[in-house]
């Protein structure tokens, strides 16, 4: 359920896209008296917004562990518990490690669930107190429902393979990416923008490598139609944040040099603009998507986020 305070950080963000089309001056000049007036007026603090990533990172964390482990995240010695709210559980099939035959995609597996393991505990160190703890997550039902809205099927089980995984894990980095890059420009603590940027980074990392293993995966076998998967979940994506266009599957485009008359095939692995920027998401487009569609709940989150901001 969208806040007064949550929309009035949707038209900061959606301000701070328009200033990208200004130029030098103009834009770091707007860019800093926008936000200083904005920071001023909203009651929505760093608090709130570190604790929105923490909510997104205890996902993350716990379909990592899971797949690459088996076990909880508690169980991996990480911590569910918050200064504020009763811990959640997460809903998820029996026996929820996957299969792995590829021991280079296993390796992959084990080293993103460390890494979002230690987001999570940094971000609980950094609130201290104020860290809310983990809501009810849904790792079972909430892949069926993205599946339908993808129109890749009735049901979809991430731990099923490699493939699965890398296509679950597919969902979730790119939004994470477009999570922090939106949540940026709210941060009015540079220690806290410089934290956002390192994790953002780390993220961009996470959803590089794996939309290059798909996208290697498809040329060695076309038939299996992976980027075609790959990219309506994308444009599922898009459009349960209803913007249609903020989102790029995997496949490839023709592209033209100025100086030759001859055309070149480039692959669309990068997930960015036309200007090659990563794309940025409010806070109420990042829900829509976690929440697949629903208000205030629904999706990964049955119960909705814990925090002020859900």
């Amino acid at each position: 359920m969208a806040t007064a305070e949550t929309q009035e950080l949707d038209a900061i963000i959606a301000d701070r896209r328009r200033l990208l089309t200004l130029g030098g001056a103009a834009l770091a000049g707007l860019a800093v008296t926008g936000a200083a007036k904005a920071f001023a007026q909203s009651t929505v603090t760093d608090s709130d917004i570190l604790n929105f990533a923490l909510n997104l990172e205890y996902l993350e964390a716990q379909y990592y562990t899971y797949a690459a482990t088996g076990a909880s995240l508690t169980a991996a010695g990480g911590s569910t518990t918050g200064g504020t709210g009763t811990a959640g559980t997460v809903t998820i099939k029996a026996d929820p490690k996957v299969p792995f035959v590829d021991p280079t995609i296993a390796s992959y597996a084990m080293e993103v669930a460390t890494e979002e393991r230690k987001h999570v505990a940094f971000l609980q160190s950094a609130l201290g107190s104020s860290a809310v703890s983990m809501p009810n997550i849904d790792l079972l039902n909430s892949f069926n429902g993205l599946a339908v809205a993808a129109g890749i099927g009735p049901s979809f089980d991430p731990f099923a393979g490699d493939l699965n995984f890398l296509l679950g894990s597919f969902i979730f980095e790119d939004v994470g990416v477009t999570a922090y890059h939106g949540a940026a420009a709210l941060l009015s603590s540079k220690t806290y923008l410089d934290a956002a940027a390192g994790i953002m980074a780390v993220e961009a990392y996470h959803a590089g490598l794996i939309r290059t293993v798909l996208y290697g995966m498809n040329a060695a076998n076309p038939a299996l139609g992976i980027n075609g998967i790959a990219s309506k979940i994308a444009a599922a994506r898009a459009s349960l944040d209803g913007t249609g266009n903020d989102d790029i599957g995997l496949g490839t485009e023709t592209v033209s040099l100025n100086s030759s008359s001859s055309s070149y095939t480039a692959a669309t692995v990068v997930d960015a603009d036309s200007n090659s920027l990563a794309f940025a998401r409010t806070t109420t487009q990042v829900l829509a998507i976690v929440y697949a569609g629903g208000s205030g709940m629904g999706g990964f989150f049955p119960s909705g986020l814990n925090g002020n901001i859900r």
